[in-house]
């Protein structure tokens, strides 16, 4: 397989410091907007995306809403401990972990871990103006994640309102800053609802009620999925070659309702967000398992990394899309549940996106990868435009909208 030869260095680029956004420009939507139209490549500004998009395209958007996943602890040393939420372990499924009480268990990254060698952390929290205890204690190692239980003392408090009273918003690290109290704000999408991500899907930012508005009266048909973006989504690729790069599981909820939507579209979107591509493509791949094997349980939709080069599937998105419909009738459920790790890079062929918007990525990263896969190759010469027109680049950046 050609992919997992890929190079990683071969998708490096300058990026000075000074060309990294750190923080948003005032209106989101006057961010500058690079038009690729095959080929052809111009500079606008976001608001005016609705001109470039045909009246009837189907645009799918990710709602995740990013969570306040850092927790500090101080221990009676002085030490301080940092607790990273990367995904619910004790309730698994998000919604019902939020609405946890009294206890709860998470997979962890902890930062100065050499400082927690035993004993539970402790720290006193507000909520509501109650005052309670907030104990955390680390369990096993989980692959490269550690097993934390949390326990409060006042089951009237859930873990939604604890988190929002401790916890801080992780802010990419490549930003080399603080959070400050604005990031509340800008460092979520006017459309974010489900609480899940420790990362911004970026692209979002850019949305004003006002876009959302004119992409209405352009016509432009508008739906939701949710993927909550972990911490993997900053990992460095560290090896030379892709075949060596692990991804990361990411959850995914889609609705039956988007999938008949994605049917009457004939299978075809306009994708906000690489994490939206993700969702969108993983569906071809969950369908296409179901056509031999109907009754797969959420668990085994799952879309390991490598499957859809080694999966050769002769049916068409629209009768996966069908498969999956048909399989969440049967199951008598209105939205589907399940997970992946897929890795979008050259050689990909893509069953679903044909438009992308999508910020400015990291170089050697699978983010680049999924681009340069989606411009068939052509990605240097879009960055190299960005770079020479003054884009500001990363999650607080401007954006891209990319036409093959």
């Amino acid at each position: 397989m050609e992919t997992k030869h890929i190079h990683i260095s071969d998708y490096d680029y300058p990026l000075p410091d000074e060309r990294i956004a750190k923080f948003p420009i005032a209106e989101r939507d006057h961010s500058k907007l690079l038009v690729y139209n095959k080929g052809e490549i111009s500079t606008d500004a976001f608001y005016h995306l609705p001109s470039y998009l045909p009246s009837g395209t189907l645009m799918v958007y990710n709602n995740t809403k990013v969570i306040q996943a850092r927790i500090h602890f101080h221990k009676e040393t002085g030490a301080l401990i940092e607790v990273f939420l990367l995904e619910p372990a004790r309730p698994r499924d998000y919604e019902l972990m939020f609405q946890s009480s009294g206890q709860c268990a998470w997979l962890c990254m902890i930062g100065n871990l050499k400082k927690w060698k035993e004993g539970s952390l402790k720290q006193t929290v507000t909520v509501k103006g109650r005052t309670l205890t907030l104990t955390a204690t680390r369990g096993q190692l989980c692959g490269t994640s550690h097993w934390v239980d949390f326990r409060w003392d006042d089951s009237e408090v859930s873990f939604a309102e604890l988190l929002d009273a401790v916890g801080e918003l992780p802010i990419p690290p490549y930003l080399n800053r603080a959070t400050e109290e604005s990031d509340k704000q800008t460092y979520q999408t006017v459309y974010s609802k489900i609480k899940g991500s420790v990362a911004a899907p970026t692209a979002g930012l850019h949305f004003t009620p006002r876009v959302l508005a004119d992409l209405d009266a352009a016509g432009v048909e508008r739906e939701e999925l949710t993927l909550h973006v972990g911490a993997g989504t900053f990992k460095p690729v560290k090896s030379e070659l892709i075949a060596d790069h692990t991804m990361h599981t990411e959850y995914i909820s889609v609705s039956r309702r988007t999938i008949e939507r994605l049917i009457a579209h004939q299978a075809k979107a306009t994708a906000v967000g690489t994490t939206s591509v993700r969702t969108l493509e993983s569906l071809y791949y969950m369908g296409a398992k179901l056509e031999s094997q109907p009754d797969l349980t959420e668990e085994q939709l799952h879309v390991s990394q490598w499957e859809p080069y080694e999966q050769v599937s002769g049916i068409s998105p629209v009768q996966a899309l069908r498969n999956l419909e048909d399989w969440l009738h049967r199951q008598q459920l209105d939205v589907l549940h399940s997970s992946t790790q897929i890795i979008i890079a050259p050689g990909y062929d893509y069953k679903i996106v044909n438009r992308l918007i999508t910020n400015f990525h990291q170089p050697k990263s699978t983010l680049l990868l999924l681009v340069s896969a989606f411009v068939k190759g052509d990605w240097k010469r879009i960055y190299d435009y960005a770079l020479a027109n003054g884009f500001r680049f990363l999650s607080y950046g401007d954006s891209s909208l990319l036409i093959p």
